[in-house]
């Protein structure tokens, strides 16, 4: 293992906090002594399918521990993932079926890898420990925390003084994340910078148990698309690291401009002196666009390869730029009993959109084209005939829809 110095050096790059001062560098120090690597711990809950950019923050912190010589395990939170994690949430997560947590586990372990490798990694799904807890298990547990404590948390305290719900379930959560570090025998838990309740509570919790507790390190959160709020899924200002390139470089293209430098900080393996250069360059009046064209390329040819960077960006300077069209547009055949098949619904139903309230939003917002007629009302718009029609909705989506009747 490097020094004690050297490997901090590295570990605090990209890092907010590291809870408390100083203790990392003692287990680092006994870690060197013994030979004995530290178990570098992060969760993840399976909420929904995929992981995306902002996931990756957090895993490219995990291979650099393992490329230090340390023990990384991830934690697949296939139970937590029942219950939802309440940070930063104004309501109550809607709740998932096991079937849900569990598919959406299947794919979140195929990608860890894409992020991790060639390094080695453990999986642990937190079902080990909590499928065989008896109720007795879960109370003894539950009474390792003050209820006054867990009202610190800012969002249940937002929740609380504004008299939105906060369900009894959600309050397990803290202690949930907080026992996987009991289970595994965590040295340091890593998360965003909203996990810190979480964080500290898992020390609090090991403590409770004799256990010597971990050390916290928080990373900053990755803005989504919109530049408002973290990425999320559930908000859909992602950008998943298994969807076509066309999708990441055209995702890539929408952030705002400010985030560029972030992106490529968090993101990416551009070193200090690089970013610098782009950073300084954009404010001395460069075009942002062409950096942030090269963003796009970078995060394509991580995941995929140059090519198909290449290919992104061509066919994104195509579509946007020269309002062409793309080379292979999907065709969806769908069957209706319907004379005249509503437009939203046949969005929704062929999962072009979440749903048909989403379509309206974007006949609504001027989004939506068919046979490059934009479509301008919602309540009027019907597919009236068996022909192949051309359809476009948002800034780069196409179809070929045709009506069949059942």
């Amino acid at each position: 293992m490097l020094p004690v110095d050297k490997q901090m050096e590295i570990i605090r790059e990209n890092t907010v906090e590291i809870l408390p001062e100083g203790e990392l560098e003692k287990k680092l120090a006994r870690a060197i002594a013994s030979n004995t690597p530290l178990v570098i711990k992060q969760g993840f809950d399976p909420t929904a399918p995929d992981i995306h950019l902002g996931h990756t923050v957090g895993l490219r912190k995990l291979r650099q521990f393992a490329e230090l010589g340390h023990q990384v395990v991830v934690i697949v939170g296939d139970y937590t993932a029942l219950v939802g994690d309440p940070s930063g949430r104004s309501a109550t997560r809607p709740q998932l079926t096991i079937e849900e947590v569990d598919a959406n586990a299947t794919t979140y372990l195929q990608q860890f890898g894409n992020v991790m490798a060639p390094h080695k990694f453990e999986v642990r799904r937190n079902g080990e420990w909590f499928a065989g807890m008896s109720l007795a298990d879960i109370l003894r547990l539950a009474g390792r925390m003050t209820l006054a404590r867990m009202l610190e948390r800012e969002d249940f305290t937002k929740r609380w003084k504004a008299e939105a719900p906060i369900s009894i379930h959600e309050l397990l959560y803290p202690l949930m994340q907080a026992y996987d570090s009991v289970a595994i025998k965590a040295d340091v838990e890593i998360g965003g910078t909203d996990q810190k309740f979480n964080l500290l509570t898992g020390r609090q919790i090991q403590e409770t148990y004799g256990a010597e507790p971990q050390v916290a390190l928080t990373l900053p959160l990755l803005e989504g698309t919109d530049g408002v709020q973290k990425m999320s899924k559930s908000i859909g200002n992602y950008i998943g690291v298994s969807e076509p390139p066309r999708e990441i470089f055209g995702k890539v293209m929408s952030i705002p401009d400010r985030l560029i430098v972030p992106y490529f900080q968090l993101v990416t393996n551009y070193t200090q002196a690089q970013i610098g250069k782009i950073d300084a360059a954009m404010k001395a009046g460069e075009n942002p666009v062409s950096y942030k064209k090269e963003l796009g390329r970078t995060i394509v040819g991580m995941y995929y390869d140059a090519r198909a960077a290449e290919g992104a960006q061509g066919e994104f300077d195509r579509v946007v730029v020269d309002k062409g069209l793309p080379d292979d547009i999907p065709a969806v055949v769908f069957t209706s009993s319907e004379s005249n098949p509503w437009l939203p619904r046949v969005m929704a139903e062929n999962n072009l959109t979440t749903s048909s309230g989403a379509a309206i939003r974007l006949i609504d917002a001027g989004a939506v084209y068919l046979d490059g007629k934009r479509v301008t009302n919602a309540k009027e718009a019907y597919i009236t005939d068996h022909e192949l029609h051309l359809l476009k909705f948002g800034k780069r989506s196409f179809r070929h829809i045709k009506w069949e009747t059942l």
